[in-house]
């Protein structure tokens, strides 16, 4: 009888074990390659990172682009997610103008408190008005597109009641007066009127390049904000146009 090569079998097992140990190693896990990435977050979570991916879409690609696929591609989830947390399109609309007047809410506050002379609290709510849209000029138009908004969605129309009150409240200091939002006199609502009517009128031109014409013909150096100041400032005529 043959004498087994225990030595040589032994030699060659290790050789073949070696050879599956490598091939093994170096073929990506299947799982690994094929699962979907997707970004997890906490259930209470999810909502508000839906919003700011809306946001970010919003001022990266306009309102034409701003879908509910659009959004779960931004914030890496389901294409479902969107639609559970908003219903539709509108639904997330409303509720990120509303986050939009939020924010639009605070700046103004927060010039206004930084003001130290009674000029300078007159012209920190319009100036901020104007920053934000120049910053947020995405949210800013979506915040006045009611067309596309559901005013019956609580979180929006609260925040537009806080951006109308704080504007009442605004006139009612320059006029020395209280002015409840509720029940305006006629001079008390040409008053609220004649302010928003300019100051959103600026911005809008300000944003669609329509003040460029002027501010070249002005001396160097006059800002858009300095134009704003000057509008706010100069005295206000009864005489009406012939």
């Amino acid at each position: 009888m043959a004498k087994t090569d225990t030595k040589g079998e032994t030699a060659r097992s290790s050789r073949a074990s070696s050879r599956t140990t490598s091939t093994a190693a170096s073929r990506p896990a299947r799982r690994a390659t094929s699962a979907k990435t997707e970004t997890p977050y906490h259930h209470g979570a999810l909502r508000e990172a839906l919003l700011q991916a809306a946001e970010r879409v919003l001022e990266r690609d306009g309102l034409a682009g701003l879908t509910l696929r659009a959004v779960a591609r931004e914030a890496g989830v389901s294409h479902a997610a969107p639609t559970h947390h908003f219903g539709d399109l509108t639904g997330l609309l409303s509720e990120l103008a509303a986050v939009g007047f939020r924010q639009f809410n605070a700046a103004m506050a927060s010039a206004c408190d930084t003001a130290t002379t009674p000029l300078e609290r007159a012209l920190a709510r319009p100036k901020a008005y104007v920053a934000y849209a120049q910053v947020h000029p995405g949210m800013y138009g979506i915040m006045f597109r009611t067309e596309r908004l559901d005013y019956s969605r609580p979180s929006l129309h609260e925040a537009a009641e806080a951006s109308f009150a704080g504007l009442a409240n605004a006139i009612g200091m320059m006029r020395q007066e209280q002015i409840s939002g509720d029940a305006l006199t006629l001079n008390q609502g040409a008053a609220i009127a004649r302010a928003w009517s300019m100051v959103h009128g600026f911005t809008t031109l300000l944003l669609d390049g329509r003040l460029k014409d002027i501010l070249e013909r002005l001396p160097e150096g006059t800002t858009a904000e300095r134009l704003l100041e000057a509008m706010l400032t100069a005295p206000i005529t009864t005489k009406l146009p012939m």
